[in-house]
């Protein structure tokens, strides 16, 4: 009997029937368009473009252009790519403008889709960003889809590391662009600090197109971008505490695997501190315990999660002595990623490669907040329906299905559980002999390099021919990805690697082409297309009388979207193809989460040794504990993101007013602003309002107008004088202050001092903010505590974070106004004794040099930097305070043109 969900689901179709049925007027009139366009030349297709343009800056909105827009943009790729998109295509670009997530099957023509929703949305004139998961794939779908932009008359660029800032800016100019998502995220960081508009590369977020978006901005959303810079070398003490944790036993420590902590216990602690007293790391009569013992605590719990926590060639691999994490959900190496607060160190002094210092944090940005800083975002990939919850919830997304442009024939089979790993083994061996006889090419989904490298020697010793496809191997990606589905072809891959490359029945004809062109370089490229492409249909027919390709995957993953993405590999296109997974009670998401109930399921189906269990109860439980898992990842997302927010709040704020300050001209008022602050602030602390002139700190307010004003007033003759009170004292100080200010405006001249004033703004807004996100950092990590006092960390976190913030905000108008007040332009007299000194310093090491008999290579002399003005700071760059000085004296900055500043 049917429910009522069901029959009403009958009755008036689901809400994705409901949406996919709205748009296909539009498409419609999309189609009635197409003669129109076709009959169009080059040149009238680009004064298309024009004429949108146009017509939006005229009144019209996106939408009332979008039928127009498409169709034209649909001839502009079928000439360019010589590609016409299918109406489902055209679906799902209507879909991403509306700012939805499209679900798209693999092979559906993501790159293509990406190309309406960005041509039509450009017409604004703002930019729009298309987001992929790397580098490769953003030049490729760059290089692939500029063609198409190329028709249309609109520009496009491609954004990737280490790029050259004009290259970039230009880049972030065209109408659309290209980009990772951590590239952009770490523009955006850079450009907030930068030390002018004219310096930033990014122009705006208005829209962005995000593809792989389940990837992007869930799996990736659980580590924030951090720029960094070093701080104390600490590699001894990592070294030091490595050599105890070999000592520790299970007694010393427990273990949580589904929260994935490790925390010592009573006998563990009682067990480091002898340690570390015997190795002299922490003083004698002083306990772990203690607040001093802090940071020694925090390298000895860092150390234990290195070793219990994280595994060699699952979690990292070391390559050319550097530890490279591994991506958990796709398998492939992050590179320039380091896990942050020591446990990168203590990895690598568990492996024994050199220890990169540990780093303070200049800037961070979750993907959560980055990407929310668009006016409009969407995005593509195959699986985002069971992540729908935190779609909506973190981003505002809908997600829609959009159908296949043929059925999808691929045949799902139930999972085939076993009660240990060696049976499971046994079986997909079994499994993989039986396929590759008939030929039919299999990719084999693993979900560690180790695992891979296991599967791997078990074919090799059964003679099974395969390729392997991790980490170790990614710069092969694309090649094997593509030959996986030649006939026969065995592939065995980490997790999702190789995403983004299409796999094709028969093996992929532009890769072959490419081995024949090397093979030889005088061939003809037409005939030996010809010859290719004719063998390509003989292969990919014999594939697809075999079955298609196989998707074996070796383990259910924790997120049930993994497991479709690796699915979703075979049946592209309403191609044949079959998948399946064999899993045993040994795996460890079975272990961890799912073995009661499964255990129950199985004893009631009567579970034999060697056998495999295939039954729908068994997928119902396992996708049961799998929901349990994602929700459990998803609440600690939201987590994380709560307490992000709050200092989102604040980043917005600071980057809001550095973005003000670089584009004044004049900032005197604002410096004057916070000049009245400070010195109310000093007279309400010294002279307490209400009062009695007897209660009053007049020497303690002298020294702090000396200290933070640079004023050197009567303030003790002036509070015996009759009738004086705070305000006019106030008003005394202020009046000499602002005559101070006035002189040493006329003595640098005022542009001089209107530059002076922005670049010390600029500077001390940065120096504090470092400084606060280090505090808030540390805030953060303390926090859950208060939660034993009944008191909520998050809200404890709000209040402390505010409090925090209004603090900075006044140590900064007290620092801006007192380095004001302090610089002063040098005299003649100091010019040439600053000179002096200098060549006095240069003879004396060139006679210790001389004494020394030091057969160093003569320094190049000191240049001056090209551009460099006396009288203008902008013009000096922004060099450290231990760089040479941009004039050419050959002094360090802070000894020369730094003094000024």
């Amino acid at each position: 009997m049917l429910g009522i969900g069901t029959l009403a689901k009958k009755a008036f179709g689901t809400p994705n029937d409901r949406k996919v049925k709205a748009t296909r007027p539009i498409v419609a009139k999309i189609n009635a368009l197409e003669p129109e366009f076709e009959k169009l030349s080059d040149d009238e297709i680009i004064a298309k473009t024009a004429e949108f343009k146009e017509r939006y800056a005229k009144g019209e909105n996106l939408d009332d252009l979008l039928p127009e827009a498409f169709a034209n943009c649909r001839e502009g790729a079928r000439r360019a790519l010589g590609l016409r998109a299918f109406d489902v295509q055209l679906m799902g670009g209507i879909f991403l403008h509306q700012g939805n997530i499209s679900e798209m099957k693999t092979g559906e023509g993501k790159p293509l889709v990406a190309t309406f929703p960005a041509y039509l949305n450009a017409l604004a004139g703002r930019g729009v960003h298309v987001v992929t998961v790397n580098d490769y794939l953003a030049k490729r779908d760059a290089d692939w889809m500029g063609k198409v932009f190329a028709h249309l008359g609109m520009t496009c660029g491609v954004v990737y590391p280490y790029q050259p800032d004009d290259e970039k800016r230009a880049a972030y100019e065209a109408d659309v662009t290209y980009a990772t998502n951590n590239e952009l995220g770490f523009d955006y960081l850079r450009d907030n600090m930068k030390g002018s508009v004219e310096e930033m590369v990014q122009r705006d977020h208005f829209f962005a197109i995000v593809d792989e978006v389940d990837s992007i901005l869930i799996d990736e959303a659980r580590t924030p971008l951090i720029i960094s810079g070093p701080s104390d070398d600490k590699s001894e003490l990592y070294v030091q505490i490595d050599k105890i944790i070999p000592e520790i036993t299970p007694e010393h420590y427990t273990k949580d695997e589904k929260q994935r902590t490790v925390t010592y216990t009573e006998d563990g602690n009682e067990f480091m501190e002898t340690r570390l007293q015997q190795l002299g790391l922490l003083p004698e009569g002083q306990s772990l315990y203690d607040p001093e013992s802090t940071t020694i605590v925090h390298h000895a719990t860092q150390a234990l999660r290195a070793h219990v926590l994280f595994l060699k060639d699952k979690d990292y691999i070391v390559r050319d002595g550097e530890v490279m994490l591994i991506d958990e959900f796709t398998g492939r190496m992050m590179k320039g990623r380091r896990l942050s607060e020591g446990l990168h160190q203590a990895i690598e002094a568990k492996e024994g490669v050199e220890i990169q210092p540990e780093n303070v944090t200049l800037a961070s940005v979750t993907f959560q907040n980055y990407f929310r800083l668009y006016d409009k975002l969407s995005g593509m990939t195959g699986t985002a329906l069971t992540e729908a919850d935190e779609f909506d919830e973190i981003y505002k997304l809908g997600v829609v299905e959009v159908p296949t442009n043929r059925p999808i024939a691929r045949q799902d089979e139930h999972d085939q559980v076993y009660r240990t790993t060696a049976d499971k083994y046994q079986g997909i061996l079994e499994s993989i002999k039986e396929a590759h006889a008939k030929g039919q090419p299999i990719l084999v989904g693993t979900t560690s390099i180790e695992k891979s490298e296991e599967l791997s020697d078990l074919l090799k010793t059964a003679g099974v021919p395969h390729n392997v496809l991790n980490a170790r191997h990614h710069e092969q990606e694309a090649n094997i990805v593509a030959d996986a589905g030649k006939l026969g072809a065995v592939t065995i891959a980490t997790n999702m690697a190789g995403r983004g490359t299409d796999i094709k029945l028969g093996g992929n004809v532009e890769i072959k082409l490419m081995q024949a062109l090397d093979a030889n370089p005088d061939a003809n490229p037409d005939a030996l297309r010809r010859q290719i492409e004719a063998e390509h249909a003989e292969d990919e027919q014999k594939v697809k009388d075999a079955g298609g390709l196989y998707v074996l995957g070796t383990e259910r993953h924790e997120s049930r979207r993994i497991d479709n993405q690796l699915r979703g590999r075979s049946g592209r296109q309403g191609d044949p193809g079959r998948s399946s997974f064999f899993l045993s009670l040994e795996d460890d998401l079975m272990r961890i989460f799912g073995s009661e109930r499964l255990d129950s399921v199985l004893s009631k189906l009567g579970m034999k040794e060697g056998e495999a269990i295939v039954h729908p109860w068994v997928n119902k439980s396992l996708e049961k504990a799998q929901a349990k898992v994602e929700g459990r990842n998803f609440d600690i997302r939201k987590q994380l993101l709560k307490f992000d927010d709050v200092m989102n709040d604040q980043r917005k704020v600071v980057f809001a007013q550095r973005r003000e300050i670089m584009e004044a001209d004049d900032l005197s008022d604002v410096i004057e602003d916070m000049r009245d602050q400070v010195i109310d602030d000093i007279v309400d602390l010294y002279l307490p309002p209400k009062s009695y002139a007897d209660q009053w700190d007049t020497e303690g307010l002298h020294e702090a107008a000396v200290d933070r004003l640079g004023l050197d007033v009567p303030v003790v003759e002036w509070a015996e004088e009759e009738g004086v009170d705070q305000e006019v004292m106030r008003e005394r100080i202020a009046e000499a202050s602002t005559a101070l200010m006035a002189e040493k405006t006329e003595a640098f001249g005022a542009e001089t001092m209107r530059n002076i004033e922005k670049q010390i703004l600029l500077q001390t807004i940065d120096a504090k903010w470092r400084e606060h996100l280090l505090t808030l950092e540390h805030l953060r990590s303390v926090i859950g505590f208060r939660g034993y006092a009944q008191r909520d960390p998050l809200n404890e976190y709000k209040t402390e974070a505010f409090q925090l913030f209004e603090s900075m905000l006044n140590a900064l108008r007290s620092d801006v106004t007192q380095q004001l007040a302090r610089i002063r332009p040098l005299t003649e007299e100091e010019q040439a004794e600053m000179m002096r000194q200098m060549a006095e310093q240069q003879a004396a090491q060139q006679q210790a040099l001389e004494g020394l008999e030091l057969q160093a290579p003569a320094e190049p002399p000191a240049e001056r930097q090209p551009g460099f003005d006396e009288a203008d700071p902008r013009t000096w760059g922004n060099p450290g305070r231990n760089d040479p000085c941009p004039c050419g004296s050959g002094q360090k900055f802070k000894h020369c043109h730094g003094r000024l500043v």
